[in-house]
């Protein structure tokens, strides 16, 4: 904190230290309800990088010979000091990255979570003995750590991404690079604060910020990290994924979405409504397993849309510490602009607006479209918006396959009382994760979270992190 402005000044973590931008560079983080300036950040280089890499590397010799009981011990009391600084972090993610309170409050209990079910891991890194064709062997598997992790978060649930990934890489052994959201910078350094003073050994976690454009290829790429795992948009986990594949370092990645939910004639639109809604106005459509596609059964379709037009005029839109108030803004002026022109598109060709459209300084108003057609734009672009179209279906089967017929795989949900059409849709939909009579904004610090397609490579979550972050070596002893 400057003290003559009092305007937050954001530095790097490094081996324990808070460094500035090895140029001394600095760039802005707006507050997005209203692009006001909330801080100034080191403007990370490729020498800050390095230098986060080569701490990680060598603390990691160290780290990984830590007893489980002291990564245990480290994660929990991360735990305990998050909840005596939930104020910091429910106040960052409200005026950093725009969370609606009632939205941090979410992401702060899940947050925990993910910290105290990481902290779970640290006693399950294991292998097992296997038998072996020659006479007098003991053959047996041992489960080691890989190395030093690259972690790239989105700034849209930054404590989640951040509790979550971070927390299951040091519960197993690993020591981190964290390159945080350029709009989402203060919540990692928040975190960083947290973890140094819980007492985990410097260099097993550090944070640069900075403009992933500009050095995110410097820490993918880095010989010396072992693992990479991203969330973010569908073009830039490409890029990662053929730096990866080039240098031969394993990762997960979990990208874009365009969820989709079929509700079948039989389903209870009482029930139905509330959770509809959640599924695409949480975050203001934020959020990568929002539903942005609806596939209604022609008998319940007009009421439907009727319901869901009654709710968009309900939703609120006051102030974010308001725990009414569900609409965020909309994060940028880049992502503005894409709702926007995805919104006039669709009108321009065709498009009924059944609700919403207009904007209310930096938050779009909940959005519903009818009519929508192939060559709209937000047919099958991920608009990332509070913005979703409504079509209806003749049939289980129609819905089925529009439901499938997208490039991304992230989440789905189908509403129904029919047991077998609903297992028979979990079985073939083709998306990584599938609720049934339940929203797709859904996520557990346990389960294996993640998509196919374009919408990524891998899961997320405890058990598939624990493999994922992991490799195992075979070893015998000759008796």
């Amino acid at each position: 904190m400057d003290g003559q402005t009092g305007m937050k000044t954001l530095k790097h973590f490094i081996d324990g230290q808070w460094p500035s931008a090895s140029d001394a560079g600095t760039f802005e983080v707006l507050n997005p309800l209203d692009d006001s300036l909330y801080a100034n950040a080191a403007k990370g280089t490729s020498h800050d990088v390095f230098s986060a890499v080569a701490a990680a590397k060598k603390a990691f010799p160290g780290f990984k010979e830590t007893t489980p009981t002291e990564r245990e011990r480290w994660l929990l009391r991360i735990a305990e000091i998050m909840e005596t600084r939930q104020k910091d972090l429910v106040d960052c993610l409200i005026d950093e990255i725009g969370s609606p309170v009632s939205k941090a409050m979410f992401e702060f209990t899940k947050g925990l979570t993910m910290i105290r079910a990481a902290a779970g891991m640290c006693r399950n890194v294991r292998g097992e003995t296997i038998p072996s064709d020659r006479p007098g062997t003991f053959s047996m598997s041992i489960r080691e750590p890989l190395g030093v992790v690259a972690v790239i978060t989105p700034f849209n649930v930054p404590l989640i991404k951040t509790t979550r990934l971070v927390a299951n890489a040091l519960a197993v052994g690993n020591t981190v690079v964290h390159l945080p959201s350029e709009m989402a910078p203060h919540l990692s350094l928040i975190f960083a604060e947290i973890v140094a003073e819980a007492g985990v050994p410097a260099g097993a976690y550090n944070v640069v910020t900075g403009m992933g454009a500009e050095i995110g290829d410097d820490l993918t790429s880095h010989n010396d990290v072992s693992f990479v795992t991203f969330t973010g948009s569908t073009v830039v986990g490409q890029h990662i994924n053929e730096i990866c594949a080039k240098n031969k370092t394993p990762s997960t990645l979990e990208l874009g979405g365009k969820s989709p939910t079929v509700v079948l004639a039989d389903a209870d639109l009482d029930k139905v409504m509330p959770l509809a809604a959640r599924s695409i106005f949480m975050f203001a459509g934020q959020a990568c397993i929002g539903s942005s596609r609806f596939y209604v059964e022609r008998p319940i379709y007009e009421e439907f849309v009727k319901r869901f037009t009654m709710i968009c005029g309900k939703v609120g839109m006051g102030d974010l510490r308001d725990p009414n108030t569900v609409i965020a803004p909309i994060i940028s002026d880049r992502q503005r602009q894409r709702v926007k022109d995805h919104i006039a598109d669709a009108v321009a060709k065709g498009a009924t607006l059944a609700a919403g459209g207009e904007w209310e300084g930096n938050r779009c108003q909940p959005t519903l479209l009818t009519d929508v057609s192939e060559e709209m734009i937000l047919c099958r672009s991920e608009t990332f918006g509070p913005v979703t179209s409504i079509y209806p279906i003749d049939s289980y089967e129609e819905g089925l396959e529009k439901a499938n017929d997208t490039e991304y795989g992230l989440s789905s949900a189908i509403f129904t009382k029919d047991i077998d059409k609903a297992f028979h849709f979990a079985r073939n939909i083709c998306a990584g994760m599938c609720h049934i009579n339940g929203p797709t904004i859904h996520d557990e610090a346990h389960v294996p979270f993640g998509g196919n397609g374009e919408s990524g490579v891998g899961r997320e979550g405890t058990d598939a992190d624990m493999e994922a972050m992991t490799e195992l070596k075979w070893v015998t002893v000759q008796l």
